[in-house]
């Protein structure tokens, strides 16, 4: 079966009726690029506003592909480090909500997200996780893994928040 419509215009005609949260996410300084690009089609497909990226951005072709073509869908604001993150998330008065597994993490299961302001979710560097002068300034969470294994995907980890974070979103 043939489709009708390009895959752009299907995401042009499906933008008018999605919705957007107050929600971001931030991906810590990615070396594998797909990631960056699952990350921001997670974003596009979860209605968050916006990708922040501490380190390297790609050129935007490189990430078409894993991103789905959603790359046109998702505001992607770059930081040199954490430390200018973390000022521009206090100027904007915007939560932060880090997934990292460290003792005193709260189960995701668990945790309720405050929606009295923005919230970014930010996910960590495939091998150093989130900075610690991140985690200092964040809720930290942790998603419970009862099988063998205790360490998922970035983009893993990106998508199982956002969909806890959208569902625990008020109804309009």
């Amino acid at each position: 079966m043939k489709r009708e419509e390009t895959r752009r215009q299907r995401y042009d005609h499906k933008l008018k009726t999605a919705k957007r949260y107050p929600i971001s996410l931030c991906a810590i300084n990615f070396r594998v690029d797909d990631n960056l690009g699952y990350l921001i089609r997670s974003a596009a497909c979860f209605g968050a506003e916006r990708l922040y990226v501490i380190g390297h951005v790609p050129e935007r072709s490189s990430l078409k592909a894993s991103s789905g073509s959603l790359i046109n869908y998702v505001a992607i604001e770059k930081f040199k480090n954490p430390s200018e993150f973390l000022t521009q998330m206090e100027i904007k008065g915007i939560q932060i909500v880090s997934a990292e597994l460290v003792d005193g993490a709260k189960s995701l299961f668990t945790y309720n997200f405050n929606f009295d302001r923005p919230i970014c979710l930010v996910v960590g560097n495939e091998e150093t996780g989130v900075p610690a002068e991140i985690l200092q300034h964040s809720d930290i969470v942790q998603i419970p893994m009862p099988g063998v294994g205790y360490c998922l995907n970035t983009s893993h980890v990106a998508n199982i928040l956002l969909y806890e974070t959208v569902k625990q979103y008020p109804l309009d």
